[in-house]
Formats: structure tokens, C-alpha cells, sequence
């Protein structure tokens, strides 16, 4: 199955599994709608493709990955929510639809990242039958997620606009912001098959820990040689902020150069698992010459 084609039929399979699981009434319904917004909203689906691609390389069924990967995006889109709002990066377009707090409210936003964020560990372990399985996705998830992982990244991003990095320093901001949960969905699909390998963890966390930069890599080149229309957010809206990037740090040239080295790095990686991990590396390939 050719990699766009793998990326469709898991983006299908999560949107199906999340349009059962995420309710339509309540007492407050605009409160689901705008969860619902925020999810079904275009997006790639990288993180929870990588919880069924790790599965399946190791021998998992796809239903032993629906809720883990269910569970990261419910994560990754309420992160999206909060970082779109006017305290934060103060973006009026997401994926080229209004952000979440100009389509309802900035009250509806908070809420509705705040409700995501609850939703994704409910029914993280909604199966109770294998306790220390639900225990450990826990742990992989909200350390990702939390103040040593996606949240850290985000603090360190916001409280340095407009100052010089170090290629360390900007390495280590996106490792927590972008790459924290990239790897995470990485580990949620080695333990939803049921492997504790701790080999197989070390190489693919160092597949993760490549294609995690590369994607904010790719991401940075984009903000200035992407058009609005094709990334859905305004084009140069970084450098508007005066953000630090890996262009801004290493140019133009250097930044692809950087990107072009991750992609090595995460197919080398890979070379134990022979063809089963193909899927893998044609994500890799994905990462690096999307056009959004």
C-alpha cells in the first residue's frame, strides 16, 4: 500500500473510531461542537498513524491501537486549540479554516482543549481488562504530554520570541514541543502490541527523535517557501513573529541541509526491521517532501 494511501486508511480508521467515542448531545452541546471542530478539522493524523504503523510492525492488531491512537489526537488537537489562541500564538486560521476561538469563542476554545485533554486519558483506559497495559499508556502519554514534554516545549517557545537560539536550545525547544508526542505515539503502539523489547524502544525512539525535528524542520522551510492556501495558516506568520526557526538560525540552505540529515537518521534507524518496517520509512519520506 503506496504511503498516501496507508495515511488514508488509518486517518479513516481514527476519525471513525473518534466520531463513535466523542459525544453529540449534552447538556451543553456547543461544548462537543467545538470539540468536534477541532478534531475533524483536516488534519494529518501523523501521531496516531505512527501508534498503528508501530503496532502493526510488531505484530498488533489494528483494535489494539484505536484507542491510543484515539487518545493523541485528542491530545495533539487540544494542544492546537490552546496554542491558537490570542495568549499564545494568536492565529486566526488553522489547516485554512478559522481557529477554533474565531469560529466559536475564546471561553468555547479554552474549554473545549480543556475537555479534549480530559477525554483523551477517559478513554484511554476505558478497557480495563489489562490494568498494567492502561498504566503504562498513562505514563507514556501525560510525560509527553505534561511540563517534560509538548508543554515545556510550548512555555520555552513562547517566553523566547524574538531572541537568539543556539542550534541546541532550538533543537531541545522542538524535541519537547513536536517531538515529545511524536515519540509517544511511537511507545503507545509498542505497548498496545504487547512488546516490552527494550532494544526495539531504544531504535525506534531514535527513528522518533529524527523525524520529530525534521517535521518542525520541514514545517519552518514551509512558513516561507509555502503559500496560505496550501499550509493553512498564514505564510510567514513565524517570521512575523519574529520566532525562532531553523532557517532563521542556519539559513535557508542550512536548514534543508539539517532536514536531509534527519531523514537519513530515521531510515538508518530503521535498518533491523528489515521490510517490515517500510511503512516507517516511507513516513519519513512523507515528512519530508509534504507540501504542508
Amino acid at each position: 500500500m503506496a504511503i498516501k494511501e496507508t495515511l488514508q486508511h488509518y486517518q479513516q480508521r481514527v476519525d471513525q473510531y473518534l466520531d463513535t467515542v466523542i459525544l453529540r448531545e449534552s447538556l451543553e452541546p456547543r461544548l462537543q461542537e467545538a470539540m468536534r471542530y477541532a478534531l475533524f478539522n483536516g488534519g494529518k493524523r501523523v501521531r496516531p498513524v505512527l501508534v498503528y504503523m508501530v503496532n502493526q510492525m510488531l505484530g498488533g492488531q489494528p483494535d489494539q491501537a484505536d484507542a491510543p491512537a484515539a487518545a493523541i489526537e485528542c491530545v495533539h488537537s487540544y494542544s492546537l486549540v490552546h496554542d491558537d489562541l490570542p495568549a499564545m500564538d494568536d492565529d486566526d486560521l488553522r489547516r485554512g479554516k478559522p481557529t477554533c476561538h474565531i469560529a466559536f469563542d475564546e471561553a468555547t476554545a479554552i474549554l473545549a482543549g480543556d475537555a479534549l485533554q480530559c477525554f483523551a486519558f477517559e478513554h484511554l483506559v476505558a478497557d480495563d481488562s489489562d490494568p498494567a497495559r492502561n498504566l503504562a499508556l498513562i505514563r507514556v502519554l501525560s510525560k509527553a504530554s505534561g511540563d517534560s514534554g509538548m508543554v515545556l516545549g510550548q512555555a520555552f517557545d513562547l517566553s523566547h520570541v524574538g531572541k537568539q537560539l543556539t542550534l541546541e536550545q532550538l533543537e531541545a525547544m522542538h524535541q519537547h514541543k513536536t517531538g515529545a508526542l511524536l515519540n509517544a505515539a511511537i511507545d503507545l503502539g509498542i505497548i498496545a502490541s504487547g512488546c516490552n523489547d527494550a532494544d526495539t524502544f531504544a531504535k525506534l525512539r531514535q527513528y522518533g527523535n529524527a523525524i520529530g525535528l525534521a517535521f518542525q524542520v520541514k514545517d519552518d522551510i514551509l512558513d516561507i517557501e509555502g503559500d496560505t492556501e496550501t499550509i493553512g495558516k498564514p505564510q510567514g506568520s513565524d517570521q512575523e513573529q519574529d520566532k525562532p526557526t531553523y532557517p532563521a538560525l542556519l539559513g535557508m540552505e542550512g536548514a534543508k541541509e539539517k532536514l536531509n540529515l534527519l531523514h537519513r537518521e530515521a531510515v538508518t534507524a530503521l535498518e533491523s526491521f528489515g521490510d517490515a518496517a517500510q511503512p516507517l520509512k516511507e513516513l519519513a519520506d512523507f515528512i519530508v517532501h509534504r507540501d504542508h
